[in-house]
């Protein structure tokens, strides 16, 4: 292929995500606030909860102070933690005089269980005896930290959309350098591979959520046949949205972008962090296959690198045409990521740094399918799936 016919092909590629992605790039979908239900349904949160005596304490009392008018209670699963998580949870809770509060032990983690979702079921059973009649479970994250109106927020828009999953991409930790270069970016793939407004439009086949923070209809729930249903998933959240929007008759399910109303407290500033981060799921996400690990690379490739390269080689091949398709690419790239970009503070010209970001993510995405083929994929707080 030669260099004219390359810079034109990542050009088309740039024009069909700019105008055929259900406009991704916009970060349009946002936690807005309406008329109030009648009455406010009944809620249970599930948090599961291993190792995590660093942000615990600080995401209980958030959803114990929480501004919502119903029924609220908070189920903490300490998932056989070698720290003092469970201790520091139940202390948070003395502290605000609360007792919605429950933590229990969770039991060993059985074959063919994931270590997040056996605890989320734990939780669910003794929430469906404490709280029988509670209308929705917050499935949410030991590190996700709500504001005191989120749960008002996300009840409101369920009742008022009739929407049977609503899940909102919590803001993630982005101090220092390499979390500025690497968390919007982060935000900004997950946006092109899940697009928000096509997995909120109910005529299409798109599915998603973020597991950080997700309301769910308990009857939903219970018609996909629980968490049980995904208890091997890796990616449970994408695996739950998808089997609750495929029910019959069809569901309506939402995602969107966290302004400050969910935040995670996960400190992001190592590159070690993030890089894990990524590395632990990315080949689950390619069904842990060889072909789509290939296409990944080489659809990263065409799309983030040639642009840039094309354009700033252009005194080694002085293609003039190439050189034009090539800087169209790369401006189409910038200015679709400015959005994201945007919504985490960051300057405008940082949009250029996209496809630096976007190698780093290739090598994390080659890192997880080594992982896997040696046996240590899918690492989480000492486990190995």
């Amino acid at each position: 292929m030669n260099i004219t016919l390359l810079a034109a092909v990542a050009l088309l590629a740039w024009i069909y995500l700019a105008l055929f992605r259900g406009m991704f790039w916009r970060a349009s979908e946002r936690l807005t606030t309406g008329p109030a239900p009648a009455t406010w349904p009944g809620v249970v949160a599930i948090i599961p909860a291993r190792d995590e005596a660093d942000t615990i304490g600080a995401v209980v009392r958030a959803h114990l102070t929480c501004r919502y008018r119903g029924n609220f209670s908070v189920i903490v699963i300490d998932d056989q933690s070698a720290d003092s998580t469970a201790d520091i949870a139940r202390a948070a809770a003395q502290d605000q005089g609360a007792h919605s509060l429950a933590v229990l032990s969770g039991t060993p983690l059985p074959d063919e269980w994931s270590g997040k979702l056996w605890a989320m079921h734990q939780g669910l059973a003794t929430a469906q005896t404490r709280a029988p009649d509670a209308d929705y479970f917050l499935l949410t994250d030991a590190d996700i930290m709500f504001a005191p109106d989120t749960l008002s927020k996300l009840v409101g828009k369920a009742e008022r959309e009739d929407l049977s999953l609503t899940s909102l991409m919590a803001r993630l930790d982005a101090r220092g350098c390499w979390a500025q270069l690497l968390v919007p970016a982060f935000i900004y793939f997950f946006q092109k591979l899940y697009s928000f407004p096509q997995v909120n439009d109910q005529n299409e086949n798109l599915a998603a959520a973020a597991g950080g923070c997700m309301l769910v209809r308990t009857d939903a729930l219970k018609k996909v046949g629980g968490v049980e249903a995904i208890k091997s998933a890796l990616i449970d959240d994408c695996a739950l949205a998808k089997r609750i929007k495929n029910l019959t008759p069809s569901t309506k399910i939402w995602l969107g972008l966290a302004d400050d109303e969910a935040m995670s407290l996960r400190d992001n500033r190592s590159f070690s962090s993030l890089w894990n981060m990524v590395a632990r799921n990315a080949y689950a996400q390619l069904a842990f296959s060889p072909i789509l690990l290939a296409g990944t690379l080489a659809g990263m490739a065409l799309v983030y690198l040639t642009g840039p390269l094309i354009v700033l080689t252009v005194a080694w091949h002085w293609n003039f045409s190439a050189f034009l398709y090539a800087s169209l690419a790369w401006g189409l790239m910038v200015y679709t990521y400015w959005p994201t970009l945007k919504l985490y503070d960051r300057p405008p010209w940082e949009a250029t740094f996209l496809p630096g970001a976007a190698g780093l993510y290739t090598m994390m995405t080659c890192a997880s399918a080594l992982r896997h083929w040696r046996g240590v994929g899918g690492q989480w707080k000492g486990r190995s799936y």
